[in-house]
């Protein structure tokens, strides 16, 4: 290796040699000999889990970039007038260049990033969804599926299917209000890719809805319970099937609000579900008729008269 092959303190000949530090040490003595800057291929950047290993230093990849965060860039225009002026026009050159070699994969993809994450920051949704659906429209772009349709009904449609995937239940409404395209378009973008892409994916359940939507209502943990009750008896009675699973977890809300004394318009609930009043309506009529649910309210009721009657 080069290195001195006896310690000058001791005259031990048991040397080693270190290759993370670039050190020639003494076992005897422990006099550091000499000392080298090595380069070992990998920067020691701290432990990232119980088994010793290091990893290199800098921005892990991520799919949500169009790069993956891999590209060298020239340099930001605030940077590149920092420079002496001689130098200046020569890298605005070499920026415009850069650009103009990018392909146009890279320039739809830099814009389409940047898209999906405004839209998934509006939705407060986790970043292993924007993953997921920054994975989807890469496979959609190389397989030129995006042509003929607008990018931002792609990058909806590809944060609705990761969503179904992972069982985060967002409706098509709420899609269409974040991203700024309508409801058809998007739901028509996304069976078709999720048909040219080979995706299966799981029917949403009106189970999914229940937390979110009583969490924004502010309801009790009991009325919740008793809306999942509800959805049981009305999947035993087979009346889920054919029916929106927002609209159907929005009436088993409201109904069970009603019989915890926790009164909300349909109004409310609707405008929380993305559905109208007449759907809220309809579905409400169908859970009481079918499950019988009328004479639970009729007591509510009852009880409620003769609390007042009392007081």
């Amino acid at each position: 290796m080069g290195f001195i092959r006896k310690c000058p303190e001791c005259g031990s000949i048991n040397l080693t040699y270190d290759e993370h530090r670039g050190e020639v040490i003494c076992n005897d003595c422990g006099l550091v000999i000499e000392e080298k800057m090595v380069d070992s291929g990998q920067d020691l950047s701290g432990k990232f889990d119980k088994s010793e290993k290091k990893g290199r230093g800098g921005a892990p990849i991520s799919m949500q970039k169009f790069d993956k965060g891999l590209t060298t860039n020239v340099g930001e225009i605030s940077d590149i007038y920092k420079l002496e002026p001689g130098q200046t026009r020569k890298f605005l050159r070499l920026k415009k260049w850069q650009e103009r070699v990018s392909t146009s994969i890279e320039r739809n993809l830099r814009l389409a990033m940047a898209e999906l994450r405004v839209v998934a920051s509006y939705l407060n949704l986790p970043n292993v969804v924007k993953d997921e659906a920054s994975r989807i429209y890469n496979y959609v772009l190389q397989r030129g599926l995006v042509r003929g349709r607008s990018m931002e009904s792609v990058i909806a449609a590809c944060l609705y299917a990761a969503c179904r995937s992972y069982n985060i239940p967002r409706t098509l409404d709420e899609m269409a209000t974040a991203s700024d395209v309508e409801r058809k378009e998007i739901g028509r973008t996304y069976r078709f890719i999720i048909r040219k892409l080979g995706i299966t994916v799981k029917q949403s359940s009106p189970k999914d809805y229940i937390s979110r939507f009583s969490s924004v209502l502010k309801l009790s943990p009991k009325t919740q319970n008793d809306a999942l009750k509800v959805l049981k008896q009305a999947e035993a009675s087979e009346l889920t099937s054919g029916r929106g699973p927002a609209g159907i977890a929005a009436a088993a809300l409201y109904v069970a609000a009603l019989m915890n004394d926790e009164k909300k318009t349909q109004r409310e609930v609707a405008d929380i579900a993305g559905i109208t009043e007449v759907t809220i309506r309809n579905r409400y009529k169908e859970l009481i008729d079918k499950l019988k649910l009328e004479d639970k309210l009729k007591i509510k009721e009852l009880e409620e008269k003769t609390k007042k009657k009392k007081k």
